[in-house]
């Protein structure tokens, strides 16, 4: 991990529907907001449908618009996700993220302060069957995987610590999962026991924010194999908790 907190030189654009981090030939990189889906059935709100309506009425097109989707964030999670438009980038991306080549670098804020001030989390969790979440297990669990971060305090807020994580593995709900078993649950996750919110409280709780942001992605490029590093501005929710950098607050991210 970096000896200091990352410091944004990706520019982005805002552009109308969309948040563009990065975007190269088939590769497209974009800031999720809290609340929405990345995927889902015909009918109901999603990241990928946004993109999708966002490219039509940019590119000026008509009929079917591809968009593979390599790689997912929990809905109340924020932060930068790559897609691809054609299915040879989409399975290139695919392969990085499956082979662990993808650097995968996440911001938290945790209930609690956590010690020691650096480490590694492995455990063995499983996601439970009809339901969007996760649970710790035994190794020798039939549907046990291994998960393992790697995590170091960048510093304290009124209500726990500031961490910088590290995915080695990418398992559903990993962070939260792995925090929350420990007895620090992320700000406004009260799927994982979390007391303290964080962020708007709509009346929909499907639209409340958790603090977990998906701050650095870096990729090999599917068609150049150059590499990318896209890092994703903060949302205002962080705002007052921590001492950032009013650069690194995403303008119109609310």
């Amino acid at each position: 991990m970096s000896n200091r907190p990352c410091q944004t030189y990706v520019t982005s654009r805002i552009l109308p529907f969309m948040r563009i981090l990065y975007e190269e030939g088939p590769c497209l990189a974009v800031f999720k907001p809290a609340g929405i889906l990345t995927q889902a059935p015909p009918g109901i709100d999603s990241l990928e449908t946004r993109i999708k309506e966002f490219l039509k009425r940019r590119d000026g097109r008509t009929g079917n618009i591809y968009l593979g989707v390599p790689h997912r964030l929990d809905r109340p999670a924020t932060g930068a996700m790559v897609f691809a438009k054609h299915a040879r980038a989409t399975r290139r991306l695919a392969d990085q993220f499956e082979a662990r080549r993808v650097k995968k670098l996440y911001w938290a804020l945790t209930q609690g302060r956590v010690e020691p001030d650096a480490g590694t989390w492995q455990d063995h969790v499983r996601k439970i069957h009809g339901h969007p979440q996760a649970e710790i297990v035994p190794a020798d669990h039939p549907d046990a995987r291994i998960a393992i971060l790697h995590y170091r305090t960048l510093g304290a807020t009124p209500l726990g610590s500031w961490l910088e994580i590290e995915l080695e593995t990418g398992r559903t709900h990993q962070v939260r999962i792995q925090a929350a078993s420990r007895g620090w649950p992320l700000l406004g996750d009260v799927q994982y026991g979390a007391t303290a919110p964080f962020g708007e409280q709509y009346a929909d709780p499907r639209l409340r924010a958790i603090a977990l942001h998906a701050r650095v992605l870096g990729f090999r490029h599917p068609a150049s194999h150059t590499p990318v590093e896209v890092i994703a501005p903060l949302t205002t929710a962080w705002r007052g908790l921590v001492e950032i950098d009013e650069d690194w607050i995403g303008e119109g991210i609310a």
